[in-house]
């Protein structure tokens, strides 16, 4: 009779937990960040300009899509740049839909055609020098496919001023590519990305998982108070780099 009781305490117990664990997925909704009006909650950083300047109109929304365009550019000339989100965030998931479109600037980079991306993680635009390139970060790297027969996987790692583990191990190299598809066309790519400090970090493309890592750290010599500090949070941005992109449907859950 005993056993009974405890084998009835114990479904109890477990029903009581499965319970919980829905009531508290409900309780953590999606947010959106993006209002596919304008530009509220988000703040660009131009290379050669000063936070808060796009005198060029390089971020715009047209028809509720949030669009990175060169249209007023006569050269790209490595103006590279970034649309910060105004809170940073340790644990959540983040997800987005984008798309490459058009032709590259005149004058971007050879690697910059149909390569954008989403920065996780990023330092405060705010500290970044005038001329710096990129934020310290990680990115969620987003390629688009050059020749049918040309592997270009979407959703790799690259580390401006970081480095992470992989299996273990520390990656130095710049780029990890990950185990995604070649999109060639202009159709709307799903992202997501579910970011749990510095514990771990993983890219979905499409709804499968294409890279996990782990342990970011700044790779920051010349910083000597956070060079090799581990990094668990920071700014999301997204990244202008030649060629247009467009983003929508851009939703954020924090996780406990």
């Amino acid at each position: 009779m005993k056993h009974v009781y405890l084998v009835l305490f114990v479904l109890c117990l477990a029903s009581i937990s499965c319970k919980d664990q829905v009531s508290n997925e409900k309780e953590a909704e999606w947010t959106s960040i993006f209002n596919g009006k304008d530009l509220s909650g988000w703040t660009p950083k131009l290379k050669g300009e000063p936070f808060g300047n796009d005198s060029l109109q390089t971020f715009r929304v047209e028809d509720g899509v949030l669009k990175v365009s060169y249209e007023n550019y006569d050269r790209f000339d490595n103006r590279f740049g970034h649309l910060f989100y105004k809170s940073p965030f340790s644990k959540y998931r983040l997800k987005l839909q984008y798309r490459f479109v058009g032709q590259q600037a005149n004058g971007g980079e050879g690697w910059g055609f149909k390569n954008s991306g989403v920065m996780l993680h990023c330092q405060d635009p705010k500290s970044m020098s005038v001329d710096q390139n990129f934020p310290n970060s990680l990115e969620a790297q987003f390629l688009g496919g050059i020749a049918d027969t040309v592997p270009r996987p979407t959703g790799n790692l690259c580390t401006p001023g970081t480095h992470v583990n992989i299996n273990g191990k520390q990656i130095i190299q710049h780029c990890i590519t990950a185990d995604a598809p070649t999109i060639y066309g202009e159709e709307w790519v799903d992202v997501e990305v579910e970011v749990y400090g510095d514990s771990l970090i993983r890219h979905y493309i499409n709804g499968k998982p294409v890279i996990t890592y782990t342990n970011p750290v700044n790779d920051t010599p010349k910083d000597s108070l956070n060079h090799l500090k581990p990094v668990k949070s920071g700014y999301i941005s997204l990244q202008s780099e030649s060629h247009p992109i467009e983003f929508k449907d851009i939703l954020i859950k924090e996780l406990k």
